[in-house]
């Protein structure tokens, strides 16, 4: 089981959202995105968080991803950004000039690498002097949280403790993400914890049938269908009002400076 990035059916999965102000915020606090000319998106999925560094200001994004169905519904959901291009490789070897961007983003990336030290080494080579590089991603502490009304994601580890084995195997803890970094070189390094809105629904039927879609979410993939009915069973009876439902997720974002 698990999501299969390269069929033609995860093409839009990752497209249908747009970042949050409550991301941008803590981007712009962390970097002086005003002095960002060249962005490298490793990772890019359908180009969101791409369109966002453009929105911010960035002159040239580049989104990388080693998916090229995924790649086709990046550059149709931007192509409206004439300065955003997509390149496809991997973090491991993106095949991209040395010492040639201002900033690397790098989001809900890491968790799908095994080679960590191989993955910031490219990061390192591809920056130049004094670039920034951003990762993005959920530590084993971040996805183990209660399930509540925002919280959507804390419900499937309630109902199914074989995620939580699925997560703990896949996810960095952060003192390791920081050794890593400055074992590659970087330095500066700094964290900082985020309550990211993910998407915000009118209704709860919206937000039942967004996850029935597992729209986005690779670790639903990991729930055959009958989990699925009864997962989303359980959040249906575990929201029991039907309104506005903001879900946030938890994240923790790391800076380092090359």
């Amino acid at each position: 089981m698990g999501i299969d990035f390269h069929s033609k059916k995860s093409r839009m999965s990752y497209t249908t959202r747009i970042a949050d102000n409550s991301w941008t915020e803590v981007i712009k606090d962390f970097v002086p995105i005003k002095n960002i000319s060249k962005a490298l998106d490793i990772g890019c999925g359908g180009g969101i968080y791409s369109k966002a560094l453009s929105d911010m200001g960035v002159e040239n994004v580049t989104g990388v991803d080693f998916s090229e169905a995924i790649l086709k519904g990046a550059r149709e959901n931007c192509k409206a950004y004439k300065n955003i291009s997509f390149k496809h490789g991997n973090a491991l070897e993106t095949g991209l000039d040395s010492d040639s961007y201002h900033l690397l983003l790098e989001r809900a990336l890491i968790h799908h690498i095994k080679d960590l030290y191989s993955c910031f080494q490219e990061a390192y080579r591809v920056l130049n002097e004094n670039g920034y590089f951003l990762i993005q991603d959920r530590t084993p502490e971040d996805c183990l949280l209660e399930g509540t009304d925002n919280n959507i994601r804390g419900y499937f580890f309630e109902l199914f403790p074989k995620l939580i084995e699925k997560e703990n195997n896949r996810r960095y803890k952060s003192q390791f993400v920081m050794e890593t970094l400055k074992d590659n070189g970087f330095r500066e390094i700094e964290e900082v914890k985020l309550w990211e809105t993910r998407k915000v629904y009118d209704t709860k039927e919206l937000l039942l049938k967004d996850l029935h879609q597992r729209t986005g979410r690779s670790i639903l993939h990991e729930l055959d269908d009958g989990e699925i009915n009864v997962l989303i069973n359980h959040i249906d009876q575990s929201i029991p009002k039907d309104e506005i439902i903001t879900e946030k997720d938890r994240w923790t974002i790391w800076k380092a400076i090359k």
